[in-house]
């Protein structure tokens, strides 16, 4: 029904940066929820950055200052923009969206997410 599409990641040196896309095939008609989270092989998906409705965002402590989670309405997308990065952020990103998308059988409430895009830091 829906789709997100993630893009933008790749191999960075330490201290670069990045920045992650997440575009929804859909109109989204509101966010209830919107997220990034993390993973690496053997281990659990972390939450990395989140935002519920229009309050301000959260970011887990091993990224604050660095990663910044936004959104654009009108291109039904959600960003995260990854600054100083280190090679311990190096994993799995994925994104999810929790809300009401504009389907052709009406408004519907989905928690959707991305497929997942590979960062890897390099030291």
């Amino acid at each position: 029904q829906v789709q997100l599409v993630e893009s933008g990641g790749g191999l960075v040196q330490a201290g670069g940066s990045l920045s992650l896309s997440c575009a929804a095939s859909r109109r989204i008609f509101r966010v209830n929820r919107m997220g990034w989270y993390r993973q690496i092989p053997e281990k659990e998906r972390e939450l990395v950055a989140h935002s519920v409705g229009g309050a301000a965002p959260n970011y887990a402590d091993s990224v604050k200052g660095r990663f910044t989670i936004s959104r654009d309405s009108a291109k039904n997308t959600v960003y995260l923009q990854m600054n100083s990065l280190k090679p311990e952020d190096t994993a799995v990103y994925y994104c999810k969206i929790d809300g009401v998308f504009s389907l052709p059988e009406g408004l519907t409430y989905l928690e959707v997410w991305g497929q997942g895009t590979l960062v890897t830091v390099s030291s």
